[in-house]
């Protein structure tokens, strides 16, 4: 678990991804599987807490919330069931970090799932994961299935006395299931929808019962965090943002993949690492966490790949979803596809997002069709205003989020479209990443 020398990769989560048939139990030992989770049952539950306070783990799910104080909000000696739920229906457009983690080695996040539930004091723990990817389900329920059998789980783990079942469960299959408090009431079989908080989870969560709710990487980063310990942990990454994370590099770049380095990286090295925009291109805009996060440019290239350092930027590092785009996209059009996604994944609970990411796409489609009105642009802000801030959960807010950058840094793009199609200035062709010569086996 040692960062390799003269890299600027850390692989810590992906390090035994390329190992002959990772996602089994013995491959999973072979590497030093569960070895954290026999540290941790000789550990008091309270001491597992705070090895994960010390060692700076945030939660990798968007929001950054130290990890360990989330656990210890869960309330002490009160008698009633506790519950884990492991957030696995990642849906943000850009992000795919999660569903390959759980592919490559399911074992890393249910060993996580066993120490990070003891921590807690639960003896029921759920992996909430997204119902289009059956094949991750599947190879979920299969891992769950040799964890039982190896005794990883059930009754008197190990001879220590504590039990633990996990129910993989496959959600229903709407992006708005990937905010804590609507996927509970998925869980529970029903629309899922946000809650209003307080309470809050940690109080009143799952069957109004104490529930802690963290992303896959989070969990799956608490073996590592229990074997190698918190100073180990705390070594990588910058003052505030600690470790090593997994960034989800796509769009106009040689090599798109996962890239596992330490928080506080910038996008410049990881391009370096990745090969590079394509030939004969230059970045225009990127997104730092996912569609939901407000766009940087080129002049952002240098900025720290952490929590702090990207918010002061004016952006978020959300789930470090880097989309990099070159000259040839249209921001307007890219913008419109995502206000598209979140017009049809609104909940349609509250009326400044079901409304307001309506009326969003219609005025941006008019804009991308060269047909925009005078004032469109202001429309645009307004509409973006009286969304931010006043929806029921962060989804509003994060559908702004794109529109407004756009605008503060190619707000001449949104002018063109009072008078000329999107398509005319930036055709399809120019920026499409597979064509029929770069599909191996297809025709040029």
């Amino acid at each position: 678990m040692t960062p390799r020398s003269g890299s600027l990769l850390t692989p810590v989560l992906s390090d035994n991804w390329d190992a002959h048939r990772a996602w089994t139990l013995q491959s999973y030992e072979d590497q030093g599987g569960y070895r954290a989770l026999r540290t941790s049952l000789g550990m008091s539950q309270d001491d597992v807490i705070a090895v994960v306070k010390d060692s700076g783990l945030r939660g990798r799910g968007g929001a950054g919330f130290p990890t360990g104080m989330k656990w210890g909000f869960i309330p002490l000696g009160d008698g009633k069931p506790h519950y884990l739920v492991v957030n696995a229906d990642e849906s943000e457009p850009g992000t795919c970090k999660d569903i390959p983690l759980m592919m490559a080695s399911p074992h890393t996040l249910i060993e996580g799932v066993i120490i990070s539930s003891y921590a807690i004091r639960a003896n029921v723990a759920f992996i909430y994961v997204r119902g289009e990817v059956l094949h991750v389900v599947r190879r979920l329920q299969r891992a769950v299935q040799e964890a039982y059998l190896a005794g990883h789980l059930g009754s008197d783990i190990h001879g220590s006395g504590y039990d633990l079942d996990v129910i993989v469960h496959a959600g229903a299959g709407a992006y708005i299931c990937g905010e804590e408090t609507a996927l509970l009431d998925s869980l529970e079989g029903r629309r899922g929808q946000p809650r209003l908080r307080p309470p809050f989870p940690a109080v009143a969560g799952l069957y109004a019962l104490p529930t802690v709710i963290n992303n896959v990487e989070s969990i799956a980063s608490v073996p590592f965090v229990i074997d190698g310990g918190a100073q180990w942990f705390a070594s990588m990454g910058t003052e505030k943002s600690k470790g090593m994370t997994l960034y989800s590099l796509s769009g106009h770049v040689q090599s798109p993949g996962q890239y596992e380095a330490p928080l506080g990286v910038t996008l410049r090295e990881l391009l370096d690492v990745g090969g590079g925009i394509r030939d004969g291109h230059e970045l225009k805009f990127w997104t730092p966490g996912g569609s939901s996060t407000p766009i940087l440019t080129a002049e952002h290239l240098d900025v720290p790949l952490d929590y702090e350092a990207v918010g002061a930027a004016g952006s978020m590092l959300g789930t470090k979803a880097l989309q990099v785009f070159d000259e040839t996209t249209s921001v307007v059009r890219a913008v419109l596809r995502w206000t598209e996604f979140y017009k049809h994944e609104s909940c349609g609970k509250c009326t400044p997002c079901r409304e307001g990411t309506w009326w969003l796409v219609q005025t941006l489609q008019r804009i991308e069709a060269g047909q925009g009105r005078e004032g469109d642009i202001e429309l645009l802000l307004d509409q973006c205003d009286n969304i931010l801030g006043r929806a029921f959960c962060a989804l509003g807010d994060g559908a702004t989020s794109p529109i407004t950058s756009a605008i503060q840094y190619f707000r001449d793009e949104f002018e063109a479209g009072m008078h000329t199609p999107a398509w005319e200035l930036f055709p399809y062709q120019a920026s499409t990443v597979f064509t029929a010569s770069t599909v191996s086996g297809a025709p040029a």
